[in-house]
């Protein structure tokens, strides 16, 4: 297998910060799972999964998943992000599958803060 060079992994950078940042592109919203260790632990894999199946049967072409890694509040986990392009960032704690096809189908969908479980806005 070859060497990368400096500029495979700057193509590789631009390719990848193409399909993840919000404003880049088409997205409208921007949904992160936050999968550490301490996230996997407590379900974040449920929690993705069902978001992908939520995802699938929207078939919305504007709206983004990330798996990233821990975020740092292992208490909340599983945590998820919901970024609305021009609108409030939010954090939800405590995440199960439920939960996940709830903030999807009214925050993700609709533009509704599902404050119940909301950890922080920005």
């Amino acid at each position: 297998m070859a060497k990368l060079t400096i500029e495979d992994l700057k193509r590789i950078k631009e390719k990848t910060a193409k399909s993840t940042y919000l404003r880049d592109g088409d997205a409208s919203v921007k949904i992160t799972v936050h999968m550490g260790t301490c996230g996997i632990a407590a379900g974040a894999r449920a929690v993705m999964n069902a978001l992908m199946e939520e995802m699938a049967a929207a078939d919305r072409q504007d709206i983004r998943v990330v798996a990233s890694g821990c975020r740092g509040m292992c208490n909340s986990e599983p945590n998820v992000t919901v970024e609305i392009l021009d609108g409030e960032t939010t954090v939800y704690q405590h995440m199960d599958a439920d939960r996940m096809r709830q903030v999807f189908k009214r925050h993700a969908l609709l533009g509704e803060v599902q404050t119940d479980f909301a950890l922080a806005k920005r």
